[in-house]
């Protein structure tokens, strides 16, 4: 049986050295070259949908590959694809990095410039291991297909715009909806999540910065779970703590994340640091939420072109959602589509917030009342984003409702006779 080899590559000049070797050894079958990270994961995801048996044996990493820094991309592919095994090629094959690569998940490391000998050893031996895996997971019934769970994040234009209502609200309606869901307060120092659920828990993300492999034990310790089945993961109560969560840290969290549950909502706040960057880059999707206010929508904007200018997300790969809105105001989501270059969510939040105030004053929003217009509109959002499941149908009342939650969104019968 061929050997199935991707290489990942960004260098021109390094795919075809690569290919060219890899085309050359025995049993080889090298697939189409992916040019960065995202390609890659992308790629490894869309085969692991069909079929664990349709990855490819070995992945080919080269050091320079972006945007995600090779040993972070290795890392995320070891936690996805357990049954793919990477090699990393570099120009620097010292025993630092040699241990480091074998720490973040790596089966193997080649030197440059390539020597076919070590090369065709390598691959061999990582194809062998990589099929004793497959042999392994396909005796043991279920197999994990590395596609993961859907990642979300969720920013504000500038501060008290409701972005942590919104990620709140995401959540509690994925977790509902019976899909299980953690939320995670990436507002590392001035996270509120804990205060609009009312817990406290000495765990915070912080905890896991500092530990090289996350296993799932460890990340239990760190999750609480709340009343309504939410897994929570919260900011530091310190903000001086914020500071160890390094981007690296926070790609590591939010693979071990995306892993484990199959809905992940990050709140970032509305100063995106390091840590804050690296989920949105890695995200499924990446919501920015914004009022029709000249101030805010600025920030939108703002936002949008330094996530750009950075690399961290395209302008037409972010979502913006407008809270607040009415019909009266000047500045309606068509214009702010407009103005900031982003598509904008189809649902809209009103602006109500007498509706919210003693929810959120007793630190009770996972109480608020379903007949809530904001929590509807929410809700809602959910389900355009994909985030629940279709809620069981209540058939002797001819409508639907998710469960667990204590009053929720009902679908209302057309008027006209539909169904």
């Amino acid at each position: 049986m061929p050997t199935r080899i991707l290489p990942a590559v960004g260098d021109a000049d390094a795919v075809r050295s690569i290919t060219t070797l890899l085309s050359q050894l025995p049993d080889a079958e090298p697939v189409a070259p992916v040019v960065d990270s995202t390609q890659l994961v992308d790629t490894l995801a869309r085969l692991a949908a069909e079929s664990v048996d349709e990855l490819p044996e070995v992945v080919v990493v080269h050091e320079r590959i972006g945007p995600v820094p090779a040993l972070e991309l290795i890392r995320e592919v070891a936690l996805r694809f357990p049954a793919v095994g990477v090699i990393l090629v570099t120009s620097d094959p010292g025993p630092g990095l040699f241990q480091a690569a074998m720490d973040y998940g790596a089966r193997g490391l080649v030197a440059l410039p390539l020597s076919y000998e070590e090369l065709a050893s390598r691959v061999q031996a990582v194809a062998q291991w990589s099929v004793g895996v497959r042999r392994h997971l396909g005796s043991g019934g279920d197999v994990f297909t590395g596609v993961g769970g859907t990642v979300v994040t969720v920013g504000g234009a500038k501060g008290g715009v409701g972005a942590t209502l919104t990620a709140v609200q995401l959540a509690l309606a994925a977790q509902a909806s019976g899909r299980s869901t953690v939320l995670v307060d990436m507002d590392l120092q001035a996270g509120d999540i804990a205060s609009y659920l009312d817990v406290q828990f000495r765990r915070s993300v912080a905890d896991l910065a500092v530990i090289n492999d996350i296993s799932p034990r460890v990340l239990a310790d760190a999750v609480f779970r709340h009343d309504t089945g939410l897994a929570l993961l919260l900011a530091p109560g310190e903000g001086e703590r914020g500071e160890e969560v390094t981007d690296r840290a926070a790609r590591q969290i939010v693979s071990a994340l995306r892993s484990r549950y199959e809905v992940v909502v990050i709140d970032c706040g509305a100063q995106l640091g390091g840590a804050g960057a690296a989920a949105v880059e890695m995200a499924d999707a990446a919501l920015l939420v914004t009022t029709p206010d000249v101030v805010a929508v600025r920030g939108a904007k703002r936002a949008v072109r330094m996530w750009d200018r950075l690399q961290i997300r395209k302008a037409e790969e972010t979502t913006v959602v407008v809270n607040r809105h009415t019909r009266g105001t000047e500045i309606q989501p068509a214009l702010i589509q407009k103005i900031t270059g982003t598509p904008v969510a189809g649902t809209t939040v009103p602006a109500n917030f007498k509706e919210l105030q003693g929810a959120v004053d007793a630190g009770r929003v996972h109480e608020l009342d379903a007949k809530s217009t904001v929590k509807q509109a929410l809700w809602a959002l959910a389900g355009e984003l994909r985030l629940v499941k279709a809620p069981e149908a209540d058939h002797r009342r001819g409508g639907g409702r998710f469960r667990g939650d204590r009053g929720s969104v009902s679908f209302r019968r057309r008027k006209d006779g539909g169904g």
